[in-house]
């Protein structure tokens, strides 16, 4: 998806959020005869906000917070209803159509040791999707079935994806997940991982120790977070929060060769069973694909990096080169490979955010801190998150960073 083009060059006076109290109403209906579809499943993608409609077909999402959000309905034996919808200061109202869905057969493919592909498969995804910190022992996949995976062995890329709801429960942060998990894929190479989809949290039910655990465990991934970032960055409390945030200027590694020519070359030996060739090749896949790292010294202001746009809450963060965003509050000891650090910094929190296009360097992101278009590349701490430290877009924090340190 392209960048929202028209974007207002000024310097952004610091906003505030502010209590809302608004509502996303509607009524579901066939598309053919109008007549009402009752218990649809009615929910804000990436939220906490969800209801099953009325047996009149309409619903209520109340007392959400401003921003974009993802509007989807889904109901047995229809097509899934997917809208955006920009949540502002007054309650709107949405006319869903569903259509009936067309029954599709998926291939069936038959193999020896189909079982035993799906389990590796399963257990690389779990550890790339879920994650392996503290809070990840605590996730378990309900319904693994759900899953269909395709692994190209020379390409080295792994890809998974469901056509139901995959319900994850994450007792680390106690929340249930359901997650109808669209283009997840995995690249062995170049070390990237994607994903998208539409999901819902829920809370779980759980004892007052439990649920006040959960909540602090809810800070704590909060504090640092990408969301917490972009939601301090509009409302010009960079410092405040612990951020500090430098431009970054590298260049390609000349000595390390392409993603597409490193596939090959391990391909090739792995093919003619020449395993110290392939494991050289590994290695030289783990040196870093960049060089002459320089970091500017004056830290950027909010208004350096922002702008605002013509749709009210939506908002542009814009900058050369790359941008090296540091949490001065939290530690992170892991070895990235890319990530230059300075050799008199601590180890602080590192993230680097890289904008995908170099024509229209721009992403949007909303009230809540969340990315709406134009996807950024994270490298270092945020690269990392994974589903066991995933919160909701209506996410508040309960608590102050330092109140969280205490037990």
């Amino acid at each position: 998806m392209r960048f929202f083009r028209l974007v207002v060059w000024c310097i952004l006076l610091p906003v505030f959020t502010v209590a809302q109290s608004v509502s996303i109403t509607g009524k579901i209906v066939t598309k053919e005869s109008k007549s009402p579809v009752a218990r649809a499943s009615v929910f804000l993608s990436n939220s906490s906000f969800g209801t099953i409609s009325a047996n009149d077909g309409t619903f209520e999402l109340a007392k959400l917070r401003p921003g974009q959000y993802t509007l989807v309905v889904t109901a047995v034996g229809f097509e899934d209803f997917v809208k955006k919808v920009q949540v502002g200061d007054e309650s709107i109202n949405v006319d869903v159509e569903m259509q009936p869905k067309t029954i599709q057969l998926r291939e069936v493919v038959i193999s020896t040791n189909s079982k035993a592909d799906w389990r590796r498969n399963f257990e690389q995804f779990k550890k790339e999707f879920i994650g392996t910190d503290e809070n990840a022992k605590l996730c378990q996949i309900l319904n693994p079935d759900a899953l269909y995976f395709t692994y190209s062995k020379r390409k080295l890329i792994l890809e998974a994806e469901t056509d139901k709801f995959l319900v994850i429960e994450n007792r680390g942060l106690g929340y249930r997940v359901k997650f109808l998990l669209k283009d997840f894929k995995s690249d062995g190479v170049a070390n990237i991982i994607t994903y998208g989809g539409e999901r819902l949290f829920e809370d779980l039910p759980g004892s007052p120790g439990q649920k006040k655990l959960w909540a602090k465990n809810r800070d704590i991934a909060y504090y640092g977070s990408a969301m917490h970032f972009y939601r301090s960055l509009y409302t010009d409390k960079l410092k405040e929060e612990g951020f500090e945030v430098h431009r970054l200027t590298r260049y390609l590694n000349p000595t390390r060769p392409s993603d597409e020519v490193i596939r090959q070359k391990i391909n090739k030996f792995k093919s003619i069973n020449r395993i110290d060739s392939a494991n050289h090749w590994v290695e030289i896949a783990n040196l870093s694909k960049y060089y002459m790292d320089r970091l500017t010294q004056i830290p950027y202001f909010s208004f350096e990096l922002l702008r605002s746009t013509p749709t009210p809450g939506i908002y542009a963060i814009t900058f050369p080169n790359y941008l090296y965003v540091m949490y001065t509050r939290k530690r992170d000891e892991a070895n990235y490979k890319d990530i230059f650090r300075p050799l008199d910094m601590p180890n602080y929190e590192i993230s680097v955010i890289t904008l995908p296009d170099n024509k229209n360097p721009y992403a949007l992101f909303d009230k809540n801190g969340i990315v709406i278009n134009g996807e950024p590349l994270y490298e270092g701490t945020w690269s990392q998150s994974r589903l066991s430290e995933l919160l909701p877009v209506d996410y508040v924090p309960t608590q102050s960073f330092d109140d969280t340190q205490h037990k």
